[in-house]
């Protein structure tokens, strides 16, 4: 019987549901109570190499497959190559990234490892979801390895422009192998126009619509996913949270000062010390609200083995503590940072109780929490969200105000906008973005993603038959770019047909 098999990077076992979720866990809950199936991933676990073992744990009318790592694979797959080349160059930080060929060696190797186990319980007719830049070479292996199953992609992280991804050495023996998937997905059109861009410029591939490809004899096509939040399930959270015991101590301790609040993982993506900057030049611009708000920034730790992790932790904790001693008096400290996870329900409750949540990324891919801090207010007297235009839930969040994350001045400026805003124009702000939530709500991204896998390669005997956009051989990339996107006067996301994910 065909069952669907999701990939990743990590897998959340049932016996750790009761931690901190992160944004891919919560997407794929709500798509295994429609379709239960195998969640297949590295168990978290670092072993010796005559120690690896692969483990199934039944639970909840589902599997769960989770596979081991050496010291080595964790050292080159993971903290290397996926996380000191893929994560910064996918979020447009070319100075981060620190390639080492034995990173790229050992991430193509624990790829080939996820196939080897994977290729031991699929079967021919098993749909296969794969997620994350820790994978992207997964399908070819799978292929590899005789597999003609229907195999999607899902990228949670922007995709930059071809000029950056063309930047990683041996990006060749990397980014064409999207193609062995046959629907690789995006949060926004713009990392969706990228990649075209790159597939035919690159890779000289020909394309009916900018939208679907031909490789390996084969047809890729390429969708728009944003993923969304359960925005019912949100609503009965804050409602509840607000009145937890944790969140009314939080509320008595303000004395009746406004709060702010940020919520994110401590990385050097999220803008965290541009956004405690911004709040320093709002106090200085502002000095009547001295002494009458509070920033709650929540940032758990994550990633604390890599360099660079370490140093933005560092340089987080030493902007708070400046700043507050700058501007703290002995009843008021301007800034609350707390590195300690905290649940949902409870994050939900702070969420509906702050005057404004600041979600001011450098660059996102989607960012849940921009989401999950509208779901959760009170509609009556909403908060505002004040939001980086860096992020992908810019696109939905249309009530917003949405900000340059490395513009402290203007950032300031939103907080200030936010906090004196009347109630008539954040209730409209609200109900605009409420509306998109609702239709794109979590339950429904799933539904969309799988079915057009199910339809991929229908058209492939149709496709050579019809005119395709490529370069002739030898024609120069530029010239290629140019007959992908022809000068008309649009810019290259308008004239690339829009992708649907309906």
């Amino acid at each position: 019987m065909a069952k669907l098999v999701v990939v990743s990077n990590r897998v959340s076992l049932p016996s750790r549901s009761g931690s901190r979720a992160g944004g891919l866990e919560v997407a794929l809950r709500a798509v295994f109570r429609d379709h239960p199936g195998i969640w297949f991933g590295w168990s978290g676990r670092v072993v010796p190499h005559q120690s690896i073992e692969t483990r199934t744990i039944a639970a909840n009318n589902q599997q769960f497959v989770v596979t081991d790592l050496t010291e080595e694979d964790h050292s080159e797959y993971y903290n290397g190559f996926a996380n000191r080349v893929l994560w910064p160059i996918l979020h447009y930080r070319l100075d981060l990234a620190e390639y080492t060929l034995r990173d790229l060696t050992g991430y193509l190797r624990v790829n080939e490892h996820f196939a080897d186990e994977l290729h031991k319980v699929l079967a021919p007719d098993d749909l296969v979801w794969v997620h994350d830049y820790h994978l992207i070479p997964l399908a070819k292996a799978l292929r590899d390895r005789g597999h003609q199953n229907k195999i999607g992609f899902f990228l949670h992280t922007p995709l930059p422009p071809m000029e950056i991804l063309t930047a990683i050495p041996n990006h060749e023996r990397l980014f064409p192998t999207l193609c062995h998937y046959d629907l690789v997905g995006f949060q926004t059109e713009t990392d969706g126009t990228n990649f075209a861009r790159y597939l035919i410029c690159e890779c000289k591939l020909p394309s009916r619509d900018l939208q679907t490809f031909l490789a390996n004899g084969r047809s890729v096509q390429l969708g728009v996913f944003p993923v969304g939040v359960a925005v019912d399930e949100i609503i009965q959270w804050a409602e509840r949270g607000a009145e937890s015991s944790l969140v009314r101590r939080v509320v008595n301790s303000l004395s009746g000062r406004a709060m702010l609040i940020g919520v994110d993982r401590l990385d050097y993506s999220k803008g965290i010390v541009a956004r405690l900057e911004s709040f320093e030049r709002f106090l200085l611009e502002k000095p009547d609200w001295q002494g009458r708000i509070t920033f709650l920034q929540i940032a758990p730790r994550s990633r604390f083995k890599i360099r660079e992790y370490a140093e933005i932790e560092a340089m987080v904790s030493a902007t708070a503590g400046r700043i507050n001693g700058r501007f703290g008096q002995p009843d008021w400290t301007p800034i609350r940072y707390v590195n300690q996870s905290h649940s949902r329900r409870t994050l939900a409750g702070l969420y509906r109780c702050a005057r404004a949540g600041l979600v001011t990324p450098l660059r996102d891919g989607m960012n849940l929490v921009a989401k999950e801090y509208v779901a959760a207010q009170n509609p009556d007297d909403p908060g505002v969200l004040i939001l980086s235009r860096f992020a992908g839930a810019a696109r939905e969040c249309t009530g917003a105000l949405l900000v340059n994350p490395y513009d402290t001045d203007t950032a300031a400026e939103a907080i200030a906008h936010a906090l004196t805003m009347s109630q008539a124009e954040r209730r409209d702000r609200y109900q605009a973005t409420i509306r998109n939530l609702r239709l794109n709500d979590i339950a429904d991204w799933g539904k969309k993603f799988l079915t057009q896998l199910c339809d991929t390669n229908a058209e492939l005997s149709l496709f050579s038959r019809l005119p395709v956009t490529a370069a002739p051989p030898g024609r120069p990339a530029e010239d290629a770019r140019s007959a992908a996107f022809p000068d008309d006067g649009r810019s290259a996301g308008t004239r690339a047909r829009r992708y649907s994910a309906s």
